[in-house]
């Protein structure tokens, strides 16, 4: 398995997984292809590729966006059936690592509160509830914004990952 940069050959890998992992919340495709074409100047498109016989294959993707010394993970998503190989794991290293090359102390995201498998595996990572956004996706659910501090002046010490 690797992470690596997405780029504009990757536009319907990141829309199938989009459309199967975030259903109704998904990204259109067009959004994603002016992020993939780097014309959204502030954000990482990254993708994690597991080996098969046909060659890699685009198994999980993240967005990073990183704003002054805030980061914010946009978006995570990993196909079910690569699901506890470690590619969100993977995945949020190198996002953690992405923002703090961009400059960022902090880095924020939002779960759904009903994705108790989401909150514990960020929870594990070093992230804490600083709020809520009631109604925040299309069907009425409510997001649980989460923080890690990515140093000192924001809590995080872990310099490693």
């Amino acid at each position: 398995m690797t992470v690596r940069a997405a780029g504009p050959d990757d536009l319907a890998a990141l829309v199938s997984l989009e459309q199967r992992n975030l259903g109704a919340d998904a990204w259109p495709p067009g959004l994603l292809q002016e992020g993939l074409e780097g014309r959204v100047p502030y954000a990482t498109y990254l993708v994690a590729e597991m080996g098969s016989a046909a060659g890699p294959v685009v198994a999980g993707h993240a967005v990073l966006s990183v704003v002054a010394d805030i980061a914010e993970l946009q978006r995570i998503s990993v196909d079910p059936e690569h699901r506890r190989d470690g590619l969100a794991t993977a995945l949020l290293d190198a996002v953690v690592a992405a923002a703090r090359a961009g400059g960022a102390d902090r880095l924020l995201l939002e779960v759904r509160e009903d994705n108790a498998g989401a909150l514990s595996f960020y929870a594990a990572r070093g992230f804490v509830e600083v709020d809520r956004r009631r109604r925040y996706y299309r069907d009425g659910a409510t997001a649980v914004v989460l923080r890690r501090g990515l140093g000192p002046a924001c809590g995080g010490t872990d310099q490693r990952r």
